[in-house]
């Protein structure tokens, strides 16, 4: 190998090395990022962009600092100021004219002062008003200069200015106060108000003619997305006083009503004059044996049924091999509420469901919680309730949203999950309603198991099997019934009859039996009427001997 071979290596390797140490201090920098440049920073385009630039935190200071010590009143912070109090609005850039801003842009004129708008509050003056300064130059302000006539032509009356946001959080106050306060009844057990579930919207105009500063606020639930939650009730509040303890409240609108002020709408809805619009209401519950529950269900305030209630879920399968074969589950001796599963939000139940936990005590000597164990929703059923589209002499579109009340739990009783729904229709009508879902039970599949299910897997049998499940219905159509039934057996005619105790007269001579007898090709409906609530039976056709009954 000569030199010249030599000496060219050598550079090769001592550039190799060179790079690779300049990778290896470069490494653990960080990634350079844009970062905001003061206008003293910048210089591109020799500064002719920065006319147009917004202040810099350090100059909105410098503005503030200088209208503090040079106006010669006092300035409360926006923040917690009162209406009567002087604060400043708002500082902005005071972009230049345009003809100043091209002579510097393109006729190489001197640059135009870089000055800052500032917008004003004066509340604690003899003439309340909004003023407007341009204050500069920055970043040193020195002079300040009243435009608000030179803008608009005459000084701006107080009551046009924009609410701060602090005046939003004491209309709040007042109404909290001294507004819904007096009207305890109608907004507890109508609103069902509490001093964090209502939201409240502004509206605007704040009146219809010069000096008016009376707002309309829309109440609604304060939940995600409150918009679409209006309870129908909106108070218009006159907050045009500098003395926010002589605001008050000029009119209430409630349900399509007016009304002069919530004292007034209080002693309408305690003397009845106030039909409050709640189709359906009930009490429900979670037992720790049978699951849900439902108490005392009225519709638009008539009771129609006393209880409604998950009783238990048979299952009877089949199969070729012993366990499948005698397997007869009754989930309620497992408990359907203790094994209530919490609800997932957005899969199980809408996302904007309200959520409940249950409490249970089972198998222990202390309580457990179910969190989010039921949901409430609203549901759109897909289809309206009613509509009709006119095209004949005249043309219009008239329809009803079909929805539903839905209460839900889930229970997951080893590989079944029975989703179980009570959903209450705007028609009146009530459907209880119950889904399996989850994992099939199985067997091995083997010899003449297809006789009893289906294949699932090589050598896994789905087997065959039948859900039964009972509820409990005490109907109380047309009112209360009989406080106490007795069943009586006819073993020898199979018969099982239910006699109402404790009635004085016998049951109308026009009252059905209401039978069917073994081997009828469809249930009687049992009748239910106002004139039957003196004495009321029901026969049933039992199915053994030994006492299970199914009723005709």
């Amino acid at each position: 190998m000569n030199v010249k071979t030599v000496l060219i290596l050598l550079v090769l390797a001592l550039a190799t090395i060179f790079a690779l140490v300049c990778v290896l201090l470069t490494r653990g920098r960080a990634p350079s990022t844009c970062q905001p440049q003061h206008p003293e920073q910048e210089d591109t385009d020799d500064g002719q962009s920065l006319v147009f630039a917004d202040l810099t935190p350090e100059e909105m200071v410098q503005v503030v600092r200088y209208l503090q010590e040079n106006l010669g009143v006092p300035l409360v912070d926006a923040s917690r100021a009162f209406p009567s109090d002087n604060c400043i609005f708002s500082v902005d850039v005071q972009v230049p004219a345009k003809a100043e801003v091209l002579r510097f842009l393109d006729g190489g004129g001197a640059r135009p002062a870089r000055e800052a708008l500032a917008v004003l509050y004066f509340g604690n003056q003899p003439d309340p008003n909004i003023t407007e300064y341009v204050v500069g130059p920055l970043p040193t302000p020195a002079y300040h200069r009243d435009v608000t006539v030179q803008k608009y032509g005459g000084r701006v009356p107080y009551h046009r200015r924009p609410t701060l946001a602090v005046e939003y959080k004491q209309i709040a106050g007042f109404l909290r106060s001294q507004v819904f306060s007096t009207a305890p009844s109608f907004m507890h057990q109508v609103i069902e108000y509490n001093e964090t579930s209502l939201a409240a919207m502004t509206t605007a105009p704040r009146g219809f003619q010069s000096g008016d500063r009376a707002t309309w606020f829309v109440l609604f639930q304060n939940v995600s997305g409150f918009f679409l939650h209006p309870v129908g009730l909106e108070v218009l509040v006159d907050h045009s006083s500098l003395d926010i303890s002589q605001w008050v409240v000029s009119r209430v609108f409630y349900n399509g009503q007016y009304y002069r002020d919530m004292v007034q709408l209080e002693s309408a809805y305690v003397q009845g004059r106030i039909s409050v619009e709640k189709a359906w209401s009930f009490a429900f519950g979670m037992s720790v044996n049978t699951g849900m529950r439902l108490f005392d269900v009225r519709y638009q305030g008539e009771r129609v049924v006393y209880e409604i209630s998950v009783q238990e879920a048979l299952s009877v399968y089949g199969s070729n091999c012993p366990g499948g074969m005698s397997t007869r589950y009754m989930d309620g001796s497992f408990g359907i509420g203790r094994f209530t599963s919490p609800l997932v939000r957005g899969v199980d139940c809408p996302y904007s469901a309200t959520y409940m936990d249950v409490y249970y005590l089972a198998q222990s000597q202390v309580s457990r919680t179910t969190k989010n164990a039921l949901c409430v929703f609203e549901h759109n059923l897909g289809s309206p309730l009613r509509r009709h589209y006119s095209n004949l002499q005249s043309f219009y579109y008239g329809g009803l949203v079909n929805s539903a009340l839905i209460v839900r739990s889930i229970a997951t009783l080893g590989n079944y999950d029975y989703v179980w729904d009570f959903i209450f229709y705007q028609n009146g009508a009530i459907e209880a309603k119950v889904q399996a879902t989850g994992y099939v039970s199985s067997s091995f599949l083997h010899g003449d198991g297809l006789r009893y299910g289906n294949r699932v897997w090589e050598h896994t049998l789905g087997t065959i099997h039948t859900h039964s499940i009972n509820y409990k219905v005490d109907l109380d159509v047309g009112g209360f019934v009989c406080p106490e039934l007795r069943l009586v057996w006819d073993l020898q005619g199979k018969w099982a009859t239910f006699s109402c105790l404790g009635q004085q007269s016998p049951a109308p001579a026009s009252l059905p039996a209401a039978r069917a007898r073994t081997g009828a090709a469809r249930p009687l409906p049992l009748r239910v009427g106002k004139t039957w609530r003196q004495q009321r039976t029901a026969t049933v056709r039992t199915d053994r001997t030994e006492g299970s009954f199914g009723r005709s």
